[in-house]
């Protein structure tokens, strides 16, 4: 089984495909505004199992949804690649990147994605958070989910006008679907990267908002590379995507 993906770009490009993976509750479209600018490298905007066009799909955990990349990244015939995920989208590309990633891979961008956690008590917390989510995600109208879920402390920097457009765009998911993908790809699941990310053989970069206090302070304290994106938040590449895509473009410039 594949999954659900959208060509954009420039397909006969003899530069690599850059692979866009999103976020939790997104789609393929949440990249359309960045990838506007890279109109000369093929694109391939994947849809995640429980989003989008794989809304029906379920997967039990990491290395299933890597082995349904791999399909897909096989089916379109992709031989040279970048991978660039946001948050979500993000800590999978990391962990195929690592584990799984198949020959041809040129670099990893990662937008807000946390390498794992360490402690086992941090994971405990966490389990029990994303468990408590899921429920509701499975069982309470999704707009009302919707709201509680973008007035976590992480989107603090959304006005009112912009939570509500992104809960109108969320709200077309379905939420059992969205909870299984939220407890299947749980923080609490996915080893601790941080090790295996120091030892890729190919460049590796992290984006981050420069109000996105957590991540940014988190990629400070695992010295990972870091490059901010003014006016933005933990959603950069949504905030601002002009800014995005001009650190975005020297990154797939560099040598391989």
């Amino acid at each position: 089984m594949i999954l659900h993906a959208q060509w954009r770009g420039h397909h006969q490009s003899s530069k690599p495909v850059l692979v866009w993976l999103h976020g939790f509750l997104g789609n393929a479209r949440d990249w359309q505004a960045v990838q506007s600018d890279f109109v000369d490298w093929p694109c391939l905007s994947v849809d995640l199992p429980g989003h989008g066009g794989s809304r029906a799909q379920q997967i039990d955990g990491f290395p299933a949804l890597c082995q349904r990349l791999s399909a897909t990244l096989q089916a379109h015939q992709v031989r040279r690649y970048w991978l660039i995920g946001y948050s979500l989208g993000g800590r999978i590309a990391m962990y195929y990147a690592c584990r799984a990633a198949l020959a041809g891979l040129c670099g990893v961008v990662v937008e807000a994605g946390h390498p794992g956690l360490s402690n086992a008590c941090e994971r405990q917390q966490r389990y029990e958070a994303d468990s408590e989510w899921a429920q509701r995600f499975r069982c309470a109208p999704l707009t009302q989910t919707l709201e509680a879920w973008y007035q976590q402390p992480l989107f603090a920097e959304l006005t009112e006008k912009q939570r509500q457009r992104l809960i109108a765009e969320r709200a077309e998911g379905y939420g059992p679907e969205l909870a299984a993908m939220l407890e299947a790809t749980s923080l609490s699941r996915q080893p601790d990267l941080l090790s295996e990310l120091r030892q890729l053989s190919v460049p590796l970069h992290y984006l981050c908002g420069e109000q996105d206090n957590k991540f940014k302070q988190l990629a400070q304290r695992c010295t990972l590379p870091l490059t901010l994106i003014e006016a933005a938040g933990h959603n950069a590449h949504r905030a601002n995507p002009a800014a995005f895509a001009r650190r975005l473009a020297p990154m797939l410039r560099q040598p391989v």
